[in-house]
């Protein structure tokens, strides 16, 4: 398995090389140049085998430079070892008959990043061993709250790693902030900056392209990679679970072999989504993927018009990790949908760099719409769907998931598409509790203090908070930085010591 670049069709690379540096060198994303297939035995074979086993089948497909030794230990230190409160790592909750909800956040940071980062770490390391012996690897993170932290605790204290990581300082959650500022380890830097999740990956990838900066850190013996969706590490671990999730429905007796799914999920940077077309793409029956947006309904627009406009306002939500306007990943999926046009794909980011605006070809949206639908809801919607899937569920949902139910419930109700569906759920409600006890209770007079509120919610609930959440009461703040959008540079620098 080799792998090329959405806007350059001349890379050719390992996958060791792919992970290690997270970005071809011109700005495309690196993609496989053939995609892996598993047969309806496979699903079969798999369904009885648990997460671990499952991982393990699915990764030597893609990382074929690997030795199954490799792979064995990366996914064992992954996803073994307690890190995971549930032994299924994944587990299907049903709903309601005909919906079941992947729960995707039983990890140590309590959000469905953990999936993919705490695997990423055990491939990169590995990669960077191949590739690049002896670098010390910097990983440098936008984030719009949770990829955040779960890339600082995957890569906390890893050996020949630094981690540097910034969000927007009024768009995460209390609770995203607290779980980022208070990260303990000796490799982590973390900085708050002034604009929004799409300042803050604008300025990562300004530094990557950034040859000056390049120049020096490899003076220093260092170089960078991603722990962003960007990097092929993090989206290759996402396949997996919904392989995972076709082969508990086969094992529950909830669907037979060969019969489609629809899969629902909520998403900004189109990365969590983009991982369930590529499941499909390997044989998984499908009958549709729903994408799920908040009030920043870009993609909503794109997937339904085949225009993608930038240029719009940005609203601060209840469901921050999806408060996003240029959703990376959607430029692998334009890639394989144009035939793997790299000049094509090069020329639509060109004209979103410079315009804010591209429109795909009538023949694209075409597909587009045949494999996905799309809806959107804003916070009154969002918080009216966590009080009714509560009440009449007796389901908790947070603030994204909500978003996910809002937005199929509808698409059912429209289409009568009773097709076997999975929503995948993102984050734990109590990662965004003044939301979701606002939505059950609206009309309580709401703490300032995140912990009153984390208990609280217990008490509304009779749900119980993660350990790992209200453990932050007592760690101390490390991290109180807060830079301008066009000074990221400086700061990496600072973080690095040059």
């Amino acid at each position: 398995m080799f792998y090329t670049s959405t806007r350059d069709s001349n890379v050719h690379v390992t996958s060791a090389e792919v992970i290690t540096r997270g970005i071809s060198a011109e700005g495309g994303l690196f993609v496989p140049e053939d995609i892996p297939r598993l047969s309806m035995d496979d699903f079969q074979k798999l369904s009885k085998a648990d997460y671990i086993e499952r991982a393990k089948a699915v990764l030597p497909l893609y990382l074929t430079d690997f030795t199954p030794g490799e792979i064995d230990e990366c996914v064992n230190g992954a996803y073994s070892g307690g890190k995971f409160s549930d032994p299924k790592i994944a587990p299907l909750v049903e709903l309601y008959k005909g919906v079941e909800v992947l729960e995707l956040w039983k990890g140590p940071t309590c959000a469905f990043k953990d999936m993919a980062l705490q695997l990423l770490p055990q491939l990169l390391t590995t990669s960077a061993n191949k590739t690049v012996p002896g670098k010390k690897i910097v990983i440098l993170v936008a984030t719009s709250g949770d990829t955040g932290k779960a890339a600082l605790e995957g890569f906390k204290n890893v050996e020949g790693t630094r981690i540097l990581v910034f969000y927007p300082n009024e768009g995460v959650s209390p609770m995203q902030k607290l779980q980022m500022t208070t990260q303990e380890g000796g490799n982590v830097s973390v900085c708050a900056i002034e604009g929004n999740f799409d300042d803050a990956q604008n300025g990562v990838k300004a530094i990557f392209s950034d040859k000056t900066v390049a120049s020096r850190l490899n003076g220093e013996n260092m170089m960078f990679s991603s722990a962003n969706s960007i990097n092929w590490g993090r989206l290759v671990p996402q396949i997996i679970y919904y392989i995972s999730a076709y082969c508990d429905l086969l094992a529950k007796g909830s669907i037979k072999p060969g019969d489609k799914i629809n899969i629902v999920v909520p998403t900004g940077n189109f990365g969590n989504i983009l991982a369930a077309y590529y499941a499909m793409e390997m044989g998984m029956p499908v009958n549709k993927l729903i994408c799920a947006s908040n009030a920043n309904n870009v993609l909503t627009d794109f997937l339904e018009s085949g225009t993608y406009n930038r240029n719009r306002s940005f609203f601060t939500t209840a469901s921050p990790s999806m408060d996003i306007l240029i959703s990376s990943n959607l430029e692998r999926l334009l890639f394989l949908l144009s035939g793997k046009d790299a000049g094509y794909i090069k020329k639509l980011m060109a004209d979103l760099s410079k315009t804010g605006i591209y429109e795909v070809k009538t023949e694209m949206l075409a597909k587009i719409k045949d494999i996905f639908a799309a809806g959107c809801c804003d916070d009154m919607e969002t918080k009216k769907t966590i009080a009714e899937t509560f009440s009449e569920r007796n389901y908790l949902c947070d603030t994204h998931t909500a978003v996910g139910v809002n937005v199929y419930e509808r698409y059912r109700a429209k289409t009568n598409d009773f097709t076997p569906t999975v929503i995948a759920s993102t984050a734990s409600p109590f990662k965004f509790c003044a939301s979701v006890i606002s939505a059950i209770k609206p009309s309580d007079k709401q703490e300032n203090d995140e912990f009153a509120l984390l208990r609280e919610l217990e008490n509304l609930t009779g749900e119980t908070c993660p350990p790992q959440l209200a453990g932050l009461k007592d760690k101390p703040v490390r991290f109180s930085g807060l830079c301008g959008r066009t000074g990221m540079e400086s700061v990496v620098l600072d973080m690095l010591n040059l």
